[in-house]
């Protein structure tokens, strides 16, 4: 009982220090993270093997954590390694795609199709972000799109905030469609040993069916805003796209490399290549061929946020050695009784509320043993509950301006050219869109898995 108290206090203050943001993020989970090990597991559970189970070094050592073959990837307890090695990765590949200057160029190549319009260009940035979020961390897609629509509107003269608005909420949406489009899903993937494609044929379906409605709901509200006479804009005076391509070396290296990492992720199921065997080639090969710049590239690595990973799974799984989230999953058994989809519910709106005030991450590493304990418990089929688990947390973050980390960037970039958003003007269009989504989602759940 005291251990278990003690986990749950350690929790409560991990997640207050968070949201307050007094204290970095990736030191408040590394702090927690020290507390758990040595108050709860040495202190009050005189339990050094519950330590070395959650700091989990020897996973890295075992032929499954590298290569599964025809099985399912080992499901992981503790720290979750092979997730910090596929984040790190890819972390190295985006950044040598960045140098290259592959986004700016896309971003310019779609804006000159579709001749400068205001309107098309919001339909083809919505849909550009979606795609890039599949595949890309929705903070990089944010941090680029959003720095060429700001030079965009400049030269058009239109409010670059609804644009933004509406990217945000596609690469947030399209990150719920694929394992390695947000966080929740890569944890998700693996610790539950599912694939790229098992996400892309059930939260990429929904995600999908969502992205058309979200379009048409956007264009709806932002339509008569971006409205304007182009008649003295000369779009002449634009950049060509080939201008932002530094080195045409380069930009084919980094092309092929994402090509290459796509590839492996839609197959890994059937070569048996784990998701850490293709973070840790991918960025081997960006760094090979990055020569002189690799070192720079290691610089650039988001160090804090890998830390972070590392301090929160130690929590968590201080949570699940005490057995918090077997009583978790058993109050949300008793509620939902017998009836899966009241259950289905429960998760999947909890699961947005939750994820619109407080970081997505580590609610999904909470909610991960939860729905294992759940699926136990009812015999409802667990990729069920992680499919809704993933939703929710990954569409829920876009409800206000803090829910999600592209949320944040996107709103400092438009705030660093003199454009403000604040929560009423956010919240004024992306909650309805959020709730719409969700309600949406759900509707997609029951129809084809009830």
């Amino acid at each position: 009982m005291i251990a278990q108290m003690m986990a749950v206090t350690i929790f409560v203050i991990m997640f207050a220090l968070i949201v307050s943001e007094k204290i970095e993020r990736q030191w408040a989970s590394l702090g927690c993270g020290a507390l758990m090990l040595v108050v709860v597991f040495g202190i009050c559970m005189q339990s050094w093997s519950a330590v070395w189970e959650t700091l989990n070094f020897r996973e890295m050592v075992t032929i499954p954590f590298w290569y599964a073959g025809s099985a399912a990837e080992e499901i992981s307890t503790g720290v979750n390694w092979a997730t910090i090695l596929f984040i790190a990765g890819m972390m190295v590949m985006v950044e040598g795609m960045g140098k290259s200057g592959f986004f700016r160029w896309l971003c310019l190549r779609i804006a000159k199709a579709v001749k400068y319009k205001a309107i098309p260009i919001l339909i083809s940035f919505m849909l550009i972000s979606f795609v890039l979020a599949m595949f890309i961390d929705s903070i990089t897609v944010i941090l680029f799109l959003a720095a060429v629509t700001v030079e965009l509107a400049g030269l058009l003269q239109f409010s670059p905030i609804p644009v933004i608005l509406a990217e945000v909420f596609c690469a947030n949406l399209g990150g719920s469609a694929t394992m390695c489009g947000d966080p929740p899903n890569i944890i998700i993937g693996t610790s539950l040993g599912y694939s790229f494609g098992d996400f892309i044929t059930n939260t990429g379906v929904l995600a999908v069916i969502s992205l058309v409605v979200v379009v048409c709901y956007f264009y709806l509200c932002f339509r008569k805003k971006l409205a304007q006479n182009l008649g003295q804009i000369d779009v002449h005076s634009f950049p060509e796209p080939d201008s932002a391509i530094q080195n045409k070396k380069d930009f084919c290296v980094s092309c092929m490399i994402f090509g290459t990492a796509v590839l492996l992720l839609i197959t890994h199921a059937m070569t048996g290549l784990t998701v850490a065997t293709i973070g840790t080639g991918i960025a081997l090969i960006t760094l090979f061929t990055s020569g002189k710049d690799a070192f720079l590239l290691l610089k650039k690595i988001d160090y804090k946020t890998l830390l972070f990973f590392i301090g929160l799974f130690i929590v968590v799984g201080g949570l699940e050695k005490t057995g918090i989230l077997e009583l978790i999953a058993s109050v949300i058994e008793q509620i939902s009784g017998d009836d899966p989809k009241l259950m289905i519910a429960i998760i999947l709106w909890i699961s947005a509320f939750a994820s619109a005030f407080v970081d997505n991450i580590p609610f999904a590493a909470t909610m991960i043993p939860v729905i294992k304990s759940l699926s136990a418990a009812t015999g409802l089929d667990l990729s069920v509950l992680a499919w809704t688990l993933a939703v929710g947390t990954d569409i829920g973050g876009s409800a206000t301006p803090i829910g999600a980390s592209a949320n944040v960037v996107g709103i400092s970039i438009a705030s660093q050219n003199g454009h403000m958003i604040g929560w009423g003007k956010y919240c004024k269009y992306l909650a309805p869109a959020t709730i719409l989504v969700i309600c949406i989602s759900m509707l997609g759940i029951y129809i084809r898995y009830f």
